[in-house]
């Protein structure tokens, strides 16, 4: 009893810890369970790199032949052409290696049906032509044989070649000679749980897996479980439980699992704070004078759970109490682009994909930024990315294709917007209109091209062209560009008494999810929420904002796999790396906030903005 509870002990701290002595699991850790069923055998797992290779044989007509069930024995299908002749081929390829990277290494696991003794007098002569090959024994760069199945009893191991390895159990004891005749000890998953390979075994099945683990470290040899599930989920689960092999029948979505595991997990060691709202005026049913519109571009549920987690379980937007969903589709689409998606907030009508500013029609609608200023309301654009791309040019540009950057830029003449922050200085500066900088200078733009020189103004008309290098990854060293400008944005547009609209972009949540990234996705959260923060202390310093926080799409169809909110680590897997359909979720904080709450189309964001800022009752400029 003090064993199992030793070992349920263990296992709980394992699994609320990081194993100290873990090894870190990658592609050529995978054992290619009966490979022999692979569409294409033996290959599939090679080229994917695994590090184990299994061929159930049986004996016939004095050939070995490759089957899981004598029923299934066909002509030809020979362990020697199947498995032993490539391998052979592939070795002498590489220059005497398994594989052409010298630290992979390989076994070949025959699983032997019945009749152990007539099969490996078979095998043994078949593996005689190869010498080089298989004979790990004189060379530890060889290709490993091991026998499991029907094998000889452990007393009988010293009757067979050093260069035959066997798979053992952990129910048999073996003498020290006889472990060193061991490759790996295996056992059926079954038999310690009933486990379905989602979520985590229960606490006292935790406990018999990690012990049947710990045991075969004990005698220094790797475990593997047969029978687990294929899936991403119970491969990371067996690695940390801390099996040696991880069976799997998908070698290549294993390879991929493994493959792009940096770009699929995120760590956090310290938390940021959270600021918590002080509610005076949330909720209330009084005319609104600001408005802030947070986008976190791509920025579905899954994307803000993952930087909830990161960030060891809170952040600053979980603190909204008014939340409600946006349904993100196209005038002509079930998914959107930020084309079609911005354009629904800024404009108040569905369009077509990649059109800016347009209807369905390709004919120009007023934008928001252009209705507001009707009233004496002034407006900032900003964004962490270009300041052509979609989703902050909606706002001031009217466009059939959203690759009109040149066009685009020169849409700002026209444009009611007071400042513009982002990069792309190029669509500005050396536009097809060789005098828009001089037409944007009459129009009462002050140009700056980097962050310091736009925090030195105070008024006036702004065009704030930053060079690409500012609006680099978050990760990468941008720092707090976003709360920053916006911050600056809010103290100059403050002074403007009828009122004020900015827009604020966090535009690379979506380029991680197009690069299929999470710690790009999660990092670039964190900083959109920390500008979320900023928006929140304004609204309660001021009392008469309106802070909203939405997305104009999801992107990468972000699946959350394993958390752990006390670590601040999270892991995940996308099944796309463009956007998708899923509703995103709308946080609305301040006065007329309780108007965001409920499900509707995204184009209904710029009618409720509208609405809270009681446009009616105010006398156009």
């Amino acid at each position: 009893m003090k064993n199992i509870i030793r070992c349920a002990l263990f296992a709980g701290a394992l699994f609320a810890s990081e194993a100290k002595a873990q090894r870190s699991l990658n592609v050529n850790s995978g054992h290619s369970h009966n490979d022999y069923h692979q569409n294409i055998p033996l290959l599939t797992a090679y080229y994917a790199g695994i590090g184990s290779i299994e061929a159930d044989v049986f004996l016939k007509d004095g050939e070995l032949y490759v089957a899981h069930d004598p029923s299934e024995i066909k002509t030809g299908v020979t362990l020697k052409k199947m498995y032993l002749e490539p391998l052979a081929g592939f070795y002498r390829q590489n220059g005497n290696h398994a594989y052409s990277d010298s630290t992979k290494r390989l076994q070949l696991v025959v699983d032997i049906k019945k009749d152990y003794v007539k099969v490996l007098a078979r095998l043994i002569k078949d593996l005689e032509v190869y010498p080089e090959v298989f004979n790990s024994s004189k060379n530890s760069r060889a290709i490993r044989i091991v026998i499991s199945g029907d094998v000889p009893a452990p007393a009988d191991f010293k009757n067979y070649p050093d260069y035959i390895s066997f798979d053992g159990r952990p129910y048999t004891t073996y003498t020290e000679d006889q472990l060193k005749r061991l490759a790996m000890i295996s056992d059926d998953i079954k038999n310690y749980t009933p486990w379905n390979g989602k979520g985590n075994p229960t606490t006292p099945d935790l406990a018999k897996l990690t012990a049947v683990i710990e045991k075969a470290h004990q005698q220094h040899k790797p475990f593997r479980f047969w029978a687990t599930q294929d899936s991403p989920n119970t491969w990371i689960v067996l690695e940390r439980l801390g099996a040696d092999w991880i069976n799997t029948d998908q070698p290549d979505k294993l390879k991929e699992f493994y493959l792009h595991r940096d770009k699929l997990s995120y760590t956090n060691p310290v938390a940021y704070p959270v600021y918590t709202p002080e509610y005076k005026v949330d909720g209330l049913q009084k005319p609104v004078k600001n408005v802030i519109l947070l986008i976190g571009d791509g920025m579905g549920l899954a994307q803000i759970h993952a930087g909830s987690i990161a960030n060891h379980g809170q952040l600053n937007m979980g603190k909204i109490h008014n939340i409600g969903f946006s349904q993100t589709a196209a005038a002509d689409a079930g998914n959107t682009d930020s084309a079609a998606g911005g354009s629904a907030m800024a404009i108040g009508e569905k369009t077509n994909n990649r059109y800016i500013g347009v209807g369905p029609d390709q004919k120009k609608r007023t934008n928001l930024v252009d209705t507001l200023a009707n009233y004496g309301i002034k407006s900032g654009i900003i964004s962490v990315g270009d300041i052509t791309d979609a989703t902050p040019a909606v706002f001031y540009a009217h466009q059939t294709d959203r690759s009109m950057s040149s066009e685009i830029a020169a849409d700002l003449l026209e444009s009611k917007v007071e400042i513009l922050v982002g990069s792309n200085q190029k669509s500005f500066l050396k536009n097809k209109d060789a005098e828009l900088m001089n037409k944007l200078g009459s129009k009462g733009f002050k140009l700056s091209t980097s962050a310091a020189d736009f925090l030195k103004e105070s008024k006036g008309r702004q065009l704030v062209l930053l060079p690409d290098s500012a609006t680099r990854p978050v990760k990468d060293g941008r720092g707090q560009l976003l709360k920053e400008s916006l911050l600056h944005s809010l103290n100059m547009l403050s002074a403007n008494k009828p009122g004020f609209f900015v827009m604020a972009e966090g535009a690379q949540i979506d380029y991680g999810g197009h690069s299929n990234d999470l710690p790009y996705v999660v990092t670039e959260l964190h900083d959109f929420d920390k500008t979320v923060e900023a928006a929140l202390r304004f609204a309660d310093q001021n009392g008469e904002t309106l802070v909203v926080i939405t997305a104009d799409h999801e992107t990468g169809g972000l699946t959350l796999l394993d958390a752990s909110a006390e670590k601040g680590m999270i892991s995940g897997a996308f099944s796309t790396n463009d956007h998708t359909n899923i509703m995103v979720p709308v946080f609305a904080y301040g006065p007329g906030s309780g108007e965001f709450r409920g499900t509707y189309p995204n184009n209904e964001l710029f009618h409720k903005i509208i609405k809270v800022m009681d446009l009616k009752n105010k006398r156009k400029k």
